[in-house]
């Protein structure tokens, strides 16, 4: 298969959609050592600057590329309003990817001044008090809405596993995805990184102007804090898991008024915020 991120690909089509796995053979290490081939999830580097200068460098999955940045862009609260940033090119170095962002004045002087607090930092990185409160922020608690029918939820696994193109052909992605309120999986987005794949939907969810409150986000992955933080930024008003989450993702998810739902394999939806 075609190096998805050679020089003369169309960035277009690594944006607009991921592209297929490629295919890579491999031997069986039996008696008969028979060769056989699999499909593999692809992995890049992407690296992200606002207003021309570099601000992050993650490995993410090749393909909804703009919705990935525009969704980092607000669950980091580099912005928050999509309508902040102005301009997004992408453009491909080597097996690199590269985004160059423009985003308003006033959310690149909020960026700047942010970099400049860390900036007096110890040299081993950021530690001490800086570093709890990027771990712990302070965040604005959202205004409640009812948590989804129970019957929104049943068979959910299912309908996700089948939204998961990607992930059928070759493992090894997390899915996040946005559920309306009459229970159909409107977007589903793939990346290697749980963090990924939200900031994809949420920059989704943006770009198509879907209202958070409504509907429901679900996750594959593990329900860690991080996820919680990103979904209260972006203003969503559920989060459902198909993992179980910690005693801190329960309490930040309560204190924030976020509708917290896991979904077991054979149990029924376990709601855990707002408190039984």
């Amino acid at each position: 298969m075609t190096d998805p991120l050679n020089a003369d690909c169309d960035i277009a089509d690594i944006n607009a959609a991921s592209p297929l796995p490629e295919t890579f053979g491999y031997r069986e290490l039996a008696d008969d050592g028979a060769v056989e081939s699999a499909a593999l999830a692809g992995e890049t580097a992407l690296s992200i600057s606002y207003n021309g200068i570099s601000q992050a460098v993650m490995m993410v999955t090749p393909g909804h590329i703009e919705d990935f940045v525009t969704g980092f862009s607000l669950s980091n609260g580099i912005i928050h309003s999509v309508n902040e940033i102005h301009d997004i090119t992408l453009s491909v170095s080597g097996e690199a990817l590269h985004a160059t962002v423009a985003i308003s004045n006033r959310a690149f002087w909020a960026l700047k001044n942010y970099r400049r607090r860390l900036a007096g930092t110890s040299g081993c990185g950021i530690c001490g008090i800086e570093a709890i409160e990027q771990a712990l922020p302070r965040l604005t608690p959202l205004q409640p809405v009812p948590p989804p029918r129970a019957a929104l939820l049943h068979d959910l696994r299912r309908r996700i596993h089948n939204a998961q193109e990607l992930a059928q052909s070759s493992g090894a992605l997390h899915a996040a995805l946005y559920v309306d309120s009459e229970g159909v999986v409107r977007l589903c987005r793939e990346d290697i990184g749980r963090h990924n794949a939200l900031d994809k939907l949420i920059g989704a969810m943006a770009q198509a102007r879907i209202n958070p409150r409504e509907g429901f986000a679900a996750m594959t992955s593990r329900c860690s804090l991080e996820l919680i933080q990103k979904a209260v930024r972006a203003r969503i008003g559920t989060l459902v898991s198909l993992s179980a989450p910690t005693t801190m993702t329960v309490q930040w998810a309560r204190r924030h008024k976020l509708n917290l739902i896991h979904l077991p394999h054979r149990s029924p939806p376990r709601l855990y915020s707002p408190a039984p």
